[in-house]
């Protein structure tokens, strides 16, 4: 084992046995120190938490790479030193602090609540746990400067999070990320100003929630068909989470009068204890909300993650046979849905465009194309779509954007993935397929006759800790260093390296990649059109390969044939990949 190494968390860690921390905390550092074994020490201590695609996220702990409320203090504490600059000439700086269902999640909070208000910043507090896309709603929609949701999204009970929002309701991007960081890194425990001032704090609730379901109803494209379709049988669950608060009443309002909720899943609970896991892109999850669906012969099933922004969907097949609707299917579904209803009602107007992230699937580029509209490729992570919005504010028309991780925002007054809107048009998608003699399922079938068949698998190598940090790493570099030159039996035709932001073709010539900054991510394009990206993930510890395999489909009834050739073609590509 590295004695460098631990001899620096050793040092690090002793720090936190000052009277500075609360005896708690303390006595949890201590525990590490005395252990033999020093692995638990080192992922405790070995860095400091940093912002990735998702904020600040970790496993609750004591320790700098652990979420307790030091780490949420510095980070606050940091935050409010940088708007205290940037706004300086602001008569009162205000910020939205929301929170989810998990564990610590009102406690941090709380805090950071209070800690904004020692400096002097007013904070509209969240009554209790609210959906990510309405904290991102509500900093717009109350002109603030910032926010921030502590939420660890999907990921297990063990973790927490901190997303850090600027004035316009999306994730920070550069440069006020890197600025935030550095204000946070020069932060020590006593800097932190624990003591609110609650003259400064605002609790808000049902007031904003009725404006966000307000806006959101607006989005309804076809209200005829709901009316038709209102007794399309919905099974919804929110995993314990957010969507419980705001979900079923927006299904409500959109006119949709049976809806079946998870009962079992409808309580508040951050232990998370009817699922292994609380991610709607896992089949498990799914489990009571499928066998509620049997019970009722529900027409779609609709789960939301813990914090509500994220959308997984179910629907019968050729078969009866439930099955799960992935997050590239959804985002395709979303897009031709609205791309259709908006020509068919005469709301084209030439300047409407759609965004996806390069790992999303390029069906959506062909759905574009054959619609002349300009699609726009972006970095994983909603922060880079929020980002595309903005630069093309008053200039073309946002109409819809999604990720391969179930992400959809089907609305530009919100600048972060919203399974609130999500699910309510989902519902309207899946009554007009009803009202046009078809099911959800055919409809995706459909899609994929018209504008090309491809299959997506994600692969996750988990890595946990700092030699899995490193392992991740060295994986990186030995892509680098020896790039692919064919990929499933096929030559690589386009080789794109978005740390250089350079694209090397078949014959080696080499192009510049447009994108507005670097990023560890590499791509692979194949003849037929295969690909696979990969990156190291910004918010877990792993490296996560995004594969899509290309085929034909010219028949609803060959849709299993073009499925088993595909995943021929995956298993290929996992040997090319070495994975």
């Amino acid at each position: 084992m590295d004695n460098e190494l631990i001899k620096m968390v050793t040092a690090k860690a002793n720090e936190w046995l000052s009277p500075a921390y609360d005896e708690e905390t303390r006595k949890e550092v201590q525990a590490l120190l005395d252990n033999e074994d020093k692995n638990p020490l080192i992922d405790a201590f070995y860095r400091e938490l940093e912002f990735g695609t998702g904020g600040l996220r970790g496993i609750m702990g004591a320790g700098s790479n652990r979420m307790n409320i030091y780490t949420v203090g510095k980070a606050t504490q940091g935050l409010a030193n940088y708007l205290n600059i940037c706004f300086k000439d602001k008569e009162q700086i205000s910020v939205v602090v929301g929170h989810d269902c998990r564990n610590n999640s009102r406690l941090f909070a709380e805090i950071s609540a209070n800690i904004f208000s020692a400096n002097g910043i007013k904070v509209y507090l969240f009554e209790d746990l609210r959906p990510t896309p309405e904290i991102s709603f509500a900093i717009r929609h109350l002109g603030c400067q910032s926010g921030v949701n502590i939420t660890a999204s999907h990921n297990p009970k063990e973790y927490n999070g901190y997303k850090a929002y600027w004035e316009d309701g999306a994730q920070m991007l550069a440069p006020h990320d890197v600025n935030t960081i550095k204000h946070v890194e020069s932060v020590k425990v006593e800097d932190i100003k624990f003591q609110g001032n609650p003259a400064l704090i605002e609790v808000i609730g049902e007031d904003v929630d009725n404006v966000f379901l307000d806006k959101i109803h607006d989005l309804m494209i076809a209200p005829d068909v709901i009316e038709r379709q209102k007794d399309l049988k919905i099974v919804y669950t929110p995993i314990h989470g957010c969507g419980r608060t705001l979900i079923p009443n927006s299904l409500k309002r959109w006119g949709f009068n049976n809806v079946y909720c998870v009962e079992e899943q409808m309580v508040k609970d951050g232990n998370f204890p009817t699922v292994i896991s609380p991610n709607p892109e896992n089949a498990e999850a799914l489990t009571l909300a499928l066998k509620l669906a049997r019970e009722v012969d529900a027409d779609i099933v609709m789960a939301s993650d813990p914090d509500a922004d994220r959308l997984g969907i179910a629907c019968k097949d050729d078969k009866g046979e439930w099955v799960l609707i992935n997050g590239n299917q959804t985002c395709m579904i979303f897009l031709y849905y609205i791309i259709t209803q908006y020509t068919k009602l005469g709301k084209m107007t030439g300047k409407e465009y759609v965004v996806k992230t390069i790992v999303t699937t390029e069906v959506i580029k062909n759905i574009a194309e054959k619609n002349n509209l300009k699609m726009f490729d972006c970095y994983t992570g909603f922060k880079w779509i929020a980002k595309v919005i903005r630069d093309n504010e008053g200039i073309m028309n946002y109409i819809g954007g999604g990720e391969e991780s179930f992400g959809f925002l089907a609305e530009d007054f919100c600048r972060d993935k919203d399974a609130v809107s999500a699910c309510s048009l989902i519902c309207e998608v899946a009554a007009w397929a009803k009202d046009n003699g078809k099911t959800l399922y055919e409809m995706l079938l459909d899609i994929y006759m018209e504008y090309g068949f491809s299959k997506e698998t994600t692969v996750n190598v988990v890595k946990p800790g700092k030699s899995g940090a490193d392992e991740i790493r060295q994986m990186m570099e030995n892509f680098r260093a020896n790039p692919l030159k064919t990929m499933a039996g096929e030559p690589v035709v386009a080789y794109k390296d978005f740390k250089t932001l350079k694209q090397v073709d078949e014959n080696g010539n080499v192009t510049d990649l447009d994108m507005p900054e670097t990023s560890n991510v590499l791509q692979y394009f194949t003849a037929s059109g295969h690909k696979v990206s990969v990156r190291p993930s910004g918010t877990e510890p792993k490296i996560k390969f995004y594969m899509e395999a290309k085929g034909k489909l010219t028949d609803r009834s060959e849709y299993a044939n073009a499925i088993a050739e595909a995943d021929k073609v995956i298993e290929a590509m996992k040997q090319s990949m070495g994975i």
